[in-house]
């Protein structure tokens, strides 16, 4: 009896959950979330995870946008992810499916109708100067030559130029003044080369064929500009002395042949117009007189 006694005397429990419960839980919670991420981070790279992102995004073919009768073309992950699954050698540290909705302009030539337009103005251009410079052509003063979209116009010494002298006559400027009627119709890039012979020469003007046949270009330059009408950056000028020869130098006619200064026109509408390799204009003829004269 006095053990039954005793046991009513205890107190009754509470409900709920003891209140340090709760604070054990919070700190459990804690620990587990603080070793979560300790293996986290132990085992994930995060470049490396950025880079499997990319590569499954643009395996599905989702990298761009693409019309509805096209199907998505992705990139092979393994070719991207593994070194010796790359089929060719690239620039940069990237392999794509090389597809023509990709990369439509790989083929950088210019479109056949810019060389059709450009094949007709040089056709015109020649003609035109044939028709203008008749009687020059007949004289054996002028020679003009088409070859692909370029106009060749070959100035002879006869008529031009006296005999190991870079000055234009006074009687050929008549003949210049309608060649750059021409160009000024059919606007291009313009490149001026002189020529001589294989005769060497040594004045007190001029110490080398190199010098000779560059005043005489120079000189036409300056005749060409000299109205404002053709542009100064549209043209390069070459001396090329008797480096290329239009006939062997054998005989006083051959040689004749060679000496001369020739005008390549090539239309803008061609891709060439970009020009070729030579020494600018602009500043150029001051320079050149500055060290003949």
């Amino acid at each position: 009896m006095a053990d039954e006694e005793d046991e009513c005397e205890c107190p009754a429990c509470e409900d709920g959950l003891p209140p340090w419960l709760a604070t054990f839980a919070d700190l459990m919670s804690l620990l587990m979330c603080f070793f979560v991420l300790l293996l986290t981070f132990s085992q994930i790279d995060a470049q490396r995870f950025k880079a499997a992102a990319g590569s499954l995004s643009k395996a599905f073919g989702v990298q761009r946008q693409v019309r509805e009768n096209f199907s998505p073309m992705g990139t092979s992950i393994i070719a991207q992810e593994f070194s010796p699954g790359k089929p060719e050698p690239t620039p940069v540290d990237e392999v794509k499916q090389s597809t023509t909705t990709d990369a439509p302009n790989l083929d950088l030539r210019p479109p056949v109708e810019s060389e059709t337009v450009a094949e007709k103005q040089a056709e015109n251009m020649e003609k035109q100067l044939k028709e203008s410079l008749k009687d020059e052509i007949k004289e054996g003063m002028v020679e003009i030559e088409r070859k692909d979209n370029n106009v060749i116009i070959r100035i002879k010494e006869r008529g031009s130029f006296d005999s190991g002298t870079a000055d234009l006559k006074a009687s050929f400027n008549p003949v210049m003044k309608r060649i750059i009627d021409e160009l000024v119709n059919t606007p291009g890039r313009i490149a001026i080369a002189g020529h001589t012979d294989d005769i060497p020469i040594a004045t007190a003007r001029f110490r080398s064929n190199w010098e000779l046949s560059a005043a005489r270009a120079v000189s036409v330059v300056e005749t060409l500009t000299r109205d404002g009408r053709l542009r100064r950056e549209n043209m390069e000028v070459k001396g090329l002395a008797d480096t290329k020869p239009l006939e062997p130098n054998n005989s006083p006619e051959n040689r004749a042949k060679n000496r001369r200064v020739e005008l390549m026109v090539t239309p803008f509408g061609s891709s060439e117009a970009g020009g070729t390799a030579g020494v600018k204009v602009p500043g150029l003829e001051e320079s050149f007189i500055g060290v003949l004269r």
